[in-house]
């Protein structure tokens, strides 16, 4: 019986003996395949001095090496977030070089948006932070984005990145670099404040931050050398690989009482995940009533009016109603007025009775005339 079992067991170790032996004679074989991964090693020399925006990084200044060194290393060891970067980036980054371009910032902050979110219109933190640029709700209100139970402005690639703008350069008007702005952007900027206070006013590389902050820049750079040199990392992708630029006709709706989404998707002849993808601001099924920018699908705003037109009349007649979402502090009565209604007519239309309550955020069916 003993000797049954020790022969296979024999046999499976000098297997794994074998493999063990024979894996580095390959892995140090002088013929490297071409687009082979070079070493981590090799990733982390750097030849030629090293910028965010107009700072040159200290890179002869005690541990600015290593911390800039260990981004680098963090960010090479995950291949394939690296690799969705890149995808996106194609996507993304004409638009967004098109609002820094007009706002007047250098090129490089386009890459904090590849840390705050990855370049996800729907990333989220657990602090609430949303978006493209990671505004929180009051920080995006503050910066002009509409939050709300309709539309979340966060999530658009336009209006947030306006907004990102207008907040690094009062950052950098207030603490006078592109890397003191964007610790400022990291952490908040009173507490920026309340550290320069504390420690003197010394530069980005010379303060002791919170250990987020005091890898932020790092990160930045980090993914600024890895996507502008892909290749130069082992990231070998052809032309094929990249997802195509985001491209769209823009409409304007105009309507006094909240639209489908589906009625747009189908003036415009495309599906409602397309309008939902391209307009990631709108919460829920509904186009917020008033005065609206929409973006569909390139080709599609030719004969878009006299579609939408149509069916959205025929939708009306339909349905009888339109939809109306309860705000902070509106009541029943006023609500009515706003329509054009009796208040027995909303009352009627919704079942509900004269001591019901209303909530933000509840729907409302209204007359949908106007």
């Amino acid at each position: 019986m003993c000797d049954s079992v020790s022969t296979p067991r024999f046999t499976v170790f000098f297997v794994v003996l074998c493999l063990f032996f024979a894996g580095p004679s390959q892995a140090v074989s002088p013929e490297s395949p071409e687009g082979s991964i070079p070493s981590l090693v090799e990733s982390v020399r750097f030849s030629q001095p090293l910028f965010f925006c107009d700072d040159k990084l200290p890179l002869d200044v005690f541990d600015v090496r290593e911390r800039l060194e260990k981004e680098f290393l963090i960010a090479l060891w995950d291949r394939p977030q690296v690799i969705l970067w890149l995808k996106r980036a194609s996507r993304y980054f004409p638009h967004i070089e098109s609002v820094l371009k007009q706002e007047g910032l250098p090129d490089d902050i386009k890459y904090l948006a590849v840390i705050e979110s990855g370049l996800r219109p729907h990333a989220g933190s657990s602090m609430g932070a949303i978006g493209f640029w990671q505004f929180l709700r009051s920080t995006g209100r503050n910066h002009g984005l509409r939050v709300d139970t309709d539309v979340d402005e966060r999530r658009n690639i336009y209006t947030s990145t306006t907004a990102a703008c207008q907040y690094l350069k009062n950052l950098k008007e207030r603490f006078g670099s592109w890397s003191l702005a964007a610790a400022a952007y990291n952490m908040g900027e009173n507490g920026l404040a309340s550290e320069i206070k504390t420690q003197g006013p010394l530069d980005y590389y010379s303060l002791y931050l919170p250990l987020e902050t005091q890898r932020y820049v790092f990160k930045i750079v980090a993914a600024k050398e890895i996507l502008k040199h892909p290749e130069r990392y082992g990231f070998n992708l052809i032309a094929s690989d990249y997802y195509p630029e985001m491209t769209f006709d823009r409409v304007e709706l105009t309507a006094g009482s909240e639209v489908p989404v589906a009625v747009v998707a189908r003036a415009a002849q495309t599906t409602f995940k397309n309008i939902k993808d391209l307009n990631p601001e709108i919460r829920g099924d509904y186009v917020a009533m008033g005065k609206r920018s929409i973006l569909i699908p390139k080709g599609g705003a030719k004969g878009f009016d006299g579609r939408f037109a149509r069916l959205f009349k025929t939708w009306k007649m339909s349905n009888g109603t339109g939809v109306h979402v309860v705000k902070k502090g509106e009541n029943l009565s006023a609500i009515a007025q706003r329509y054009q209604m009796s208040l027995g007519m909303l009352l009627r239309l919704n079942r509900l009775n004269l001591k019901s309550a209303i909530h933000p955020g509840d729907r409302l069916k209204v007359d949908s005339k106007l």
